[in-house]
């Protein structure tokens, strides 16, 4: 029996787990949930704009002959537009690279294709995660779900404006500065970032991208959230066990440069709440890294890493003009790199290692911190553009990505809730990190927080069905 939309739907209400469940018990065909999918993403994302690639006939190629005893066997993806994935476009949402087709796999991917899962498409976001909000100028702008005139965040958007609006139930993310928990945040998922070298290799080689860059799976569910954690867990990383005891939770609401708004600092507060509710020990107590150190180190970082690419798609394409490759964001960052002395580059590493020193003695009293993901709610579209002039758009971006550069370029692990909604229905998550190598602390702490406080129910109203 063929689909309809509002069979469609109701399975995309449900997470991976309980798709993956529908087809190992007989209860829809193998290939019923790759057709959920496309039915969801052929009605909703023309709305939404978060699928960049739409891989239909791969996935009903695929979707029903991986192997029937995978984990998430059968249940559908999205991959982010800068995964290398086999015949897949490798865009990075970049004009530079916008024929570019991927041909071979990272152990990130191959481990989803071992899981079962298959890939319908390819999801939005900045031009080279360059930015925190995906509003690149080769696809479009991609708009949250709960108010289009607002940034769903970056840069894995399309991935959490996907799980958001149920077109899958997972979807691959990646974070260097916060581009898997500012999104998740902004639409109301979970978005895990493990530990240093808790995830196997998801991309080439690179300095600065192996030192702060993480992959994971975004979702709605904290069980769907921690099975991708695990499952692309490199097999000699130690994962040291849940302690299975109240924890000591500081509440810090200092960014790196400043405080939030005063609607976020309530939510987050409330979040402390639920904490203490449930048996843990909350107090306000101030994280004792450099801040102003820390911050002049991802003002340092950012740069080089714009500055890499219009060196290398210069020298790539010197016949074409780079103003037509890259964007003005883009090519702004390399001019900004001209600036930085070399003793800078050192600092910024001093830094991060004096900061990851200072809050590895910190958690020895401190099980989690507690603050919040942004300064601010979600920022309007355009608030974020590529084409923004450089110094107003370097002034948004870094006061509002405030809280969550901490925790890549000191390798801890870091997770937000979608504990909190502002009075305009604007989604604010709550951010909660720990000691390197405690990632199955924070995956336990937020399953004991989704049970007290479940958002399953809780959809925008770009889904069908919702009032």
């Amino acid at each position: 029996m063929a689909l309809t939309q509002s069979d469609a739907w109701t399975i995309g209400r449900l997470d991976a787990h309980d798709q993956a469940a529908l087809v190992r018990t007989g209860q829809v065909a193998p290939d019923a949930l790759v057709e959920a999918a496309i039915l969801r993403i052929e009605e909703a994302d023309g709305a939404l704009h978060c699928v960049t690639h739409r891989a239909f006939d791969h996935a009903r190629a695929t979707g029903s002959t991986g192997p029937a005893s995978a984990p998430m066997a059968g249940v559908p993806t999205l991959l982010k537009a800068s995964l290398s994935y086999p015949g897949f476009p490798q865009t990075s949402c970049s004009r530079a690279k916008k024929d570019v087709v991927a041909d071979h796999a990272y152990p990130f991917a191959q481990r989803l294709d071992a899981a079962g899962l298959v890939p319908v498409g390819m999801s939005a976001m900045p031009e080279f995660g360059l930015l925190c909000s995906g509003e690149p100028l080769l696809t479009g702008p991609a708009l949250n779900p709960w108010n289009a005139g607002r940034t769903a965040g970056g840069s894995s958007t399309g991935a959490a404006i996907a799980v958001a609006a149920g077109l899958v139930p997972v979807a691959h993310a990646s974070d260097a500065a916060g581009s898997i928990r500012v999104p998740a945040s902004n639409c109301g998922v979970v978005g895990f970032k493990p530990s240093r070298g808790a995830n196997v290799r998801a991309r080439a080689h690179h300095l600065i991208d192996d030192l702060l860059c993480n992959d994971s799976l975004m979702a709605r569910s904290v069980r769907d959230v921690a099975w991708g954690a695990r499952w692309e867990r490199p097999a000699a990383w130690h994962a040291a066990p849940a302690p299975g005891r109240p924890l000591r939770i500081a509440l810090d609401l200092a960014g790196l440069a400043g405080q939030p708004d005063a609607e976020v600092a309530a939510l987050i507060e409330r979040t402390g709440r639920i904490c203490a509710g449930l048996g843990h020990q909350v107090e306000i107590a101030t994280t004792p890294i450099d801040r102003p150190a820390l911050r002049a180190a991802i003002l340092t970082l950012w740069p080089y890493l714009g500055g890499e690419l219009v060196d290398a798609y210069g020298a790539l394409r010197p016949d074409v003009p780079i103003g037509d490759l890259l964007e003005p964001w883009t090519l702004g960052l390399a001019r900004k790199r001209e600036s930085i002395e070399p003793e800078a580059l050192a600092d910024c590493y001093k830094a991060m290692v004096l900061g990851g020193q200072a809050m590895a003695a910190f958690h020895e009293t401190w099980d989690v911190v507690l603050s919040p993901v942004t300064r601010n709610p979600p920022l309007p579209v355009g608030a974020m553009a590529p084409t923004r002039p450089f110094d107003a758009l370097w002034a948004t971006l870094f006061d509002y990505v405030d809280y969550t550069p901490i925790h890549n370029m000191l390798g801890l692990p870091s997770l937000t809730l979608p504990l909190g909604m502002t009075a305009d229905g604007l989604p604010v998550g709550s951010l909660l990190s720990a000691a390197q190598g405690q990632d199955e602390l924070l995956l336990a702490l937020a399953a004991g927080i989704e049970a007290a406080e479940p958002w399953a129910d809780r959809w925008p109203p770009t889904v069908p069905g919702v009032a």
